[in-house]
């Protein structure tokens, strides 16, 4: 039975704002396929990454903490997860395409490296000469390129508008190398320098507002940082000082767990209130009358934001996360770890490609043999990029005989 027949069609657009992303008129996927009887095009889109094997392996990589260091820290998987209800949340209040969000969100993070931000420096650096290494960039080509489920494509075929969010992030130069192999295509914005999709905004927009919120807990828990030295960050001490005055036995035995849960908590809600809130004010101001009015806002773009006080105080606690978390010496130290366990594996890799499995070792070989997109180390950063934590690890000692991480 046709979609239009079954009311989908009509079922996805009727609540959506007129700026919002509509399916019905997606621009749809580079491998042109019926529509699903029963699903969106956006709904196609998530249910796609979350049965693909680069969204299994976000379990076992690295947020802020290497997998090993505990059960309860994030990943990138419950990062993604949590970035995706939230833009679910704030999505459904603008009336924005709620699936769409969801996608890009659980999307976004599918090229991150292992071992986090250390593994994509080292990895881009190891790249250097030979096209750079950017997660964002690399989260497209995994659902372009590299995903392999499909028997007259590869990647996913993800429609155009998902597509374009994952690409937050894009050089001039690869810009334009993206949009010579794909005129007028998801690189385009970067060039033109207009403003990706409202959903694509507000993904952005809980991406921050998540992992400020997680690396909060998990800081706190990790023992790095702790309540007290969270008191000189304003956005978060407001809230710890209100669930203290309403709950004031959270101070005593096992309290000050169920104090930072409660303050967090109400720190995201705030958080939400407030994008909701200014969004919406913004988006008054400009008066879109379509999605794609919305991305040419110029002046007033991006129309996804804070209000001017949370921008300022959301950028207060993001800089001490940055000097008391992300440089904390026991970090630092592994972030080196990190780095030399990427850096010897490409250089592994690069010199003997055969030590590579599922068919990357012969695409190195093939590639470095002809006149191909791809290069060798190209081919080696996809392979080390998809790895997870512990699967780098092995794979380290396995080749040089030495154990990094004590």
């Amino acid at each position: 039975m046709p979609a239009k027949d079954l009311g989908i069609g009509h079922f996805s657009s009727a609540f959506l704002a007129p700026y919002a992303c509509d399916p019905a008129l997606s621009r749809g996927r580079r491998f042109p396929e019926p529509a699903a009887p029963t699903r969106t095009e956006y709904q196609r889109d998530r249910d796609r990454i979350v049965h693909s094997t680069a969204f299994r392996r976000l379990v076992y990589k690295t947020q802020v903490f290497l997998n090993h260091e505990g059960d309860l820290f994030r990943t990138r998987l419950t990062h993604s997860l949590e970035v995706a209800q939230l833009g679910r949340s704030i999505a459904r209040s603008l009336r924005l395409n709620e699936d769409l969000v969801e996608a890009i969100a659980l999307a976004h993070d599918l090229g991150h490296t292992p071992f986090g931000h250390a593994g994509q420096d080292e990895l881009n650096a190891c790249m250097a000469e030979h096209g750079g290494f950017e997660h964002n960039l690399q989260s497209l080509r995994v659902v372009d390129v590299l995903e392999e489920r499909y028997p007259h494509y590869d990647g996913l075929n993800l429609s155009f508008e998902t597509r374009a969010g994952i690409l937050k992030h894009c050089s001039r130069a690869n810009a334009e190398r993206l949009e010579a192999g794909e005129p007028d295509g998801v690189a385009r914005r970067f060039i033109d320098r207009t403003a990706p999709s409202l959903e694509a905004q507000l993904c952005n927009l809980a991406d921050e507002i998540a992992y400020n919120a997680h690396d909060i807990d998990d800081g706190v828990r990790s023992g790095l940082i702790t309540l007290e030295q969270l008191e000189a960050v304003p956005l978060f001490d407001r809230f710890r000082r209100e669930a203290l005055a309403e709950h004031p036995h959270l101070i005593q035995g096992r309290g000050p767990r169920r104090l930072l849960n409660e303050a967090i908590r109400r720190m995201l809600s705030a958080q939400v209130y407030d994008v909701i809130a200014a969004t919406a004010a913004a988006l008054e101001a400009a008066a879109p009358a379509s999605a794609e009015a919305a991305r040419q806002a110029g002046p007033w773009g991006p129309l996804v934001r804070f209000g001017d006080t949370m921008r300022q105080e959301s950028g207060v606690l993001k800089r001490f996360l940055f000097q008391n978390l992300y440089r904390h010496p026991q970090v630092m130290a592994t972030t080196g770890h990190a780095r030399q366990v990427v850096r010897e594996l490409f250089e592994a890799y690069c010199a003997a490609p055969d030590e590579m499995r599922g068919g990357f070792g012969a695409r190195a070989q093939s590639c470095a043999q002809a006149d191909a997109d791809d290069t060798p180390e190209r081919v080696v950063a996809d392979y080390v990029s998809g790895m997870t934590d512990r699967f780098a690890v092995r794979e380290h000692e396995r080749l040089t005989g030495r154990q990094i991480f004590p």
